[in-house]
Formats: C-alpha cells, sequence, structure tokens
C-alpha cells in the first residue's frame, strides 16, 4: 500500500512540475541537452511558407500557434528556416472535430509545389471523428501513405496530444502520447517497393533528403500547436 502510495505521489510530482513550466519554454536541464525552441510563443519568427513568401493565415494565441482553420491544398504550409539533418522534435498538438494536418521532416523547396511531395509527413488526425472511411496508414502518428501506426491512441478531441519524432540517418521514429507507433528506414529494398506501391510511386523527391526543414500543415481544418522544441542528434 506504501509503495503505491509513493508511486501516486510521484506521479502527481512529475505533473506539477510539467504543469508550472511555462508554455514554449525550455528547462535548465533541456538547454544543456541541446534542445532549442522552434516556435517561440509569441510570432512565427524562425519560420516561413514554403516555397517563399510572407506567412499568413496563420495565428499566434495565447501562447498556441494556429493554423488558418480554412482548409487549403497546400498554399498555407509553413517551413523551419533552419534545417536539420539528425533530430530529436517534441511537439503538442490539437485537433477540431473532422481536420487532419501532418508534420514534415526534411521539407526541400525548390522543384515541388507541394510540401507533401518531399518530406514524410507524420499524420495528425480526429481518428475517432473522421467521417470517412481511412486506409490504415492515413491515422494520427502514421508515416502518411505508408506505414501504419501500431497501438496509436488519440486523446480525446478537447485533449493535448505529444508527438516526438527521432530521424537518424535512415532511421525513423514516431511516438504518439509517449508510444513508440511507427518505425521505418528510408531507402531500403523495402522502402522502395513501398513507394512504388504508393501515392508518391511518380514523386521522385519525396522522403529523398537527408537534411531539411521542419513542415507544418494547414489543410482540413483547425490545428493547433505548442512547445514546438528540436535537439540535434
Amino acid at each position: 500500500m506504501k509503495q503505491k502510495v509513493f508511486l501516486v505521489a510521484v506521479l502527481l510530482t512529475v505533473t506539477f512540475l510539467s504543469n508550472a513550466q511555462g508554455l514554449n519554454t525550455l528547462t535548465k536541464e533541456e538547454k544543456k541537452a541541446g534542445w532549442e525552441l522552434l516556435f517561440n510563443g509569441k510570432n512565427l519568427d524562425g519560420w516561413k511558407i514554403f516555397q517563399g513568401g510572407d506567412v499568413k493565415g496563420w495565428k499566434v494565441i495565447d501562447g498556441i500557434l494556429n493554423n488558418s482553420g480554412v482548409g487549403s491544398d497546400h498554399g498555407g504550409d509553413i517551413i523551419s528556416r533552419k534545417e536539420f539533418k539528425d533530430f530529436e522534435l517534441y511537439l503538442e498538438w490539437k485537433i477540431a472535430p473532422k481536420s487532419n494536418s501532418g508534420v514534415f521532416i526534411r521539407v526541400q523547396e525548390g522543384d515541388t509545389k507541394k510540401i507533401y511531395e518531399t518530406g514524410p509527413e507524420y499524420q495528425l488526425l480526429d481518428d475517432k471523428g473522421w467521417p470517412t472511411k481511412l486506409d490504415d496508414s492515413q491515422y494520427s502518428g502514421a508515416n502518411y501513405a505508408m506505414h501504419t501506426p501500431q497501438g496509436a491512441e488519440v486523446n480525446p478531441i478537447d485533449e493535448w496530444n505529444t508527438t516526438r519524432i527521432i530521424v537518424q540517418g535512415s532511421q525513423v521514429q514516431h511516438f504518439l502520447n509517449g508510444k513508440k507507433v511507427v518505425e521505418y528506414e528510408l531507402w531500403t529494398d523495402e522502402w522502395n517497393a513501398l513507394k512504388s506501391k504508393s501515392k508518391w510511386k511518380d514523386k521522385p523527391l519525396y522522403g529523398m533528403a537527408k537534411k531539411g526543414h521542419i513542415g507544418l500543415q494547414d489543410h482540413g481544418g483547425l490545428t493547433q500547436f505548442r512547445n514546438i522544441k528540436i535537439r540535434k542528434l
């Protein structure tokens, strides 16, 4: 009984410390470990529109980054000004009912008009309220249209979810709410075969970059982001 009480006390302490830390800030320990904020909670410094131009539609409200909420094909997608090769990315997100969005890695500008034709996408979705039938590789945590999440579980629609993406060389891991749900290796025979049978079969730039931008999608309804941080590996 004492052991159970102790464990509850520890969990409550961790929760309190987590809540006590301000939004969009780093602890001393995180700074020492090499973490940096990609979103400062005040504005979109450090971000730009994919393929150039002023950022439009996105808003910062009470420390939360909101996409336009209107839904579009690709015109409002934003990317980090910095590029990253090997990294660990962490962010928190909440999505409106019947909405979807995504987080992109190693995005390249130049020879494509669409962000999803270059960087692999970590899918964000209202899994429980989506109105139409989906393929297994289209649910939250998926490598969109490529790798199906295993054991993924999104929080209720009004609660925040956590995403962690770890990229080292050709190795990529997706975590959703603390659980690893996808793991894959780029550029292997297996990956090439999967790509050749997917919607990316005629997209030669898809997934090929070894370094690139982090992207956030303005697509399919309102998605909110906070505590976006990254560290190089």
